[in-house]
């Protein structure tokens, strides 16, 4: 066979939640995001400015900038902001390296993002977040998929079919740009998105719209008392939002104060939001009657929407990916450029996110030295047995093997583990070790052979690789494990296998079949 040289394909999403990416041909050779690197959470990467992420990929594949055979951008508003500017970008030289570079609005590259690592050979996609590309930054295909025309438009949902290394934009709903979360001197935010919507509640509650897990966390701990219509209304091109909920809410009370109020409010807002997502599905079935779904954007992390989603909306497959929140349009960007090169889709399934570089026992040694805390270093001839021994201990363990995960979720490389049988946990985890509040879930880790056995999966497969649904305990097992049964006996699980390497047989040599991160 002729050694056929292959193409590195350098992503990178300028975001909020900042990444970059690097395919070797159609494997994602390494990705992570720019907090990892800089401990500052949310990141921001600029295109015109050198990153730690384009710094630690390149460095991990050993080449230059100039090695590249393209660099493809996707920006989360303007990319005509001079910030973006890769011409400008000291690290990469563009134009001195003469790499070919691509601009690629933000909802497509999250749609390929979940097309490209899905393994399908066509699907229906979903995005769905906060706010994306302006309308000026997308594709002609795109703009005429807008389903009415806004001032200042930019993306909020956006369905499209994948097929081959094709994705046609099949209808794209607007927002005013600066509308998707209008901040007020005082109460709710206005919203003019699903993604701003929840956003909205987020900040009422917690001061911090990108605290949509909090929300989706205290939501089972009441029961709606604010219809859906009271926050939007469906029409012909889409969602019309309602000021009325804001308007209720004109004061900055923050958690833990009108705790049943809140309560109230975020189970409220959790139903609407599903409401709305099975509204776009219906809606996207019959646009595109495929029976493969591609789901992702931020609002694609919320794993109880996401479980209807598997169990009702009539698709028989489902892939969200892992990295659904920004980090992810960075694998899309790559792909992007990789299918513009070689006009293949070589449907790549991602089995697994552990797409950081791998550390030596040298560098992991000095990384401990150099920390400034007191560390006692302690060599272990059978790692999972020690492990095991103090986790039935009761100890709690950080867990450190392999390569790191990208997106938010910790899945068994980065991850916190204890013991779930122990109730005691829960508090100790949320109030001294993460130093959160005390209605936080954690998430169960299982075996994928013993799924069925502790969780009422009903007709659907169990696998849940990515921690992005959400199972009921069966009863009989709910008080076994207290530590990761929620209020309303769920839990966000993750399922693995032997794939999944060492965190599968620490878990196969526990007691319990799950472990709580």
């Amino acid at each position: 066979m002729p050694n056929v040289k292959l193409p590195w394909i350098l992503g990178i999403s300028a975001s909020h939640n900042g990444a970059a990416c690097l395919l070797r041909g159609d494997e994602v050779f390494v990705a992570v995001q720019e907090e990892r690197l800089t401990r500052v959470k949310r990141q921001w990467i600029y295109g015109s400015k050198s990153s730690m992420a384009v710094a630690y990929c390149l460095s991990f594949a050993g080449i230059r900038p100039e090695d590249l055979s393209c660099v493809v951008l996707s920006v989360t508003g303007w990319a005509n902001d001079v910030r973006h500017n890769l011409l400008k970008n000291p690290q990469l030289q563009v134009a001195r390296n003469r790499l070919a570079t691509i601009l690629l609005p933000h909802h497509y590259a999250h749609a390929m993002s979940a097309f490209a690592t899905s393994g399908f050979s066509e699907s229906a996609v979903l995005v769905v977040d906060g706010v994306g590309s302006p309308l000026e930054d997308m594709f002609e295909e795109e703009r005429k998929a807008a389903t009415r025309r806004v001032e200042h438009g930019a993306e909020t949902i956006s369905l499209y079919a994948a097929r081959g290394a094709t994705l046609v934009p099949l209808e794209k709903h607007l927002a005013d740009y600066g509308a998707w979360l209008t901040m007020r001197n005082e109460g709710m935010p206005w919203f003019a998105s699903l993604g701003g919507m929840y956003s909205a509640v987020a900040v009422q509650v917690f001061n911090n719209a990108m605290e949509a897990g909090k929300v989706m966390g205290l939501a089972p701990y009441r029961s709606p008392d604010v219809p859906a219509k009271t926050l939007f209304k469906i029409e012909k091109h889409g969602f019309k939002f309602s000021r009325l909920l804001p308007a209720a809410y004109g004061h900055d009370d923050r958690w833990p104060l009108r705790k049943q109020q809140y309560e109230n409010l975020a189970c409220s807002v959790q139903a609407a939001l599903e409401d709305a997502l099975m509204h776009l599905l219906g809606r996207l079935r019959r646009l595109y009657p495929s029976d493969n779904l591609c789901y992702a954007g931020g609002v694609a992390l919320n794993s109880v929407a996401n479980e209807r989603i598997i169990r009702e909306s009539g698709f028989k497959r489902v892939h969200i990916t892992p990295a659904a929140e920004d980090s992810g349009a960075a694998i899309g960007a790559a792909y992007y450029g990789l299918w513009r090169l070689t006009g293949q889709n070589t449907r790549r399934r991602m089995v697994h996110d552990t797409c950081g570089r791998l550390y030596s026992r040298e560098s992991i040694s000095l990384a401990i030295q150099n920390s400034g805390r007191r560390v006692r270093w302690v060599e272990s001839s059978d790692t999972i047995a020690d492990a095991v021994d103090l986790l039935c201990d009761g100890k709690m363990i950080g867990w450190f093997d392999g390569r790191s995960e990208i997106g938010p979720r910790a899945l068994g490389q980065r991850s916190i583990l204890c013991d779930p049988r122990r109730a005691s946990h829960r508090e100790i985890l949320n109030r001294k070790v993460k130093k959160r509040e005390a209605f936080r879930p954690f998430a169960p880790v299982i075996l994928l052979e013993k799924a069925a056995e502790w969780f009422e999966t009903d007709s659907t497969a169990p696998e849940s690789p990515f921690m992005l649904r959400v199972f009921k305990f069966r009863p009989e097992k709910q008080a076994l494990v207290p530590t990761v049964v929620h209020v309303d006996a769920t839990g966000r699980v993750q399922t693995v296998t032997r794939l999944d390497g060492f965190i599968h047989f620490l878990i196969k040599q526990t007691i319990c079949f799950a472990l709580v991160r």
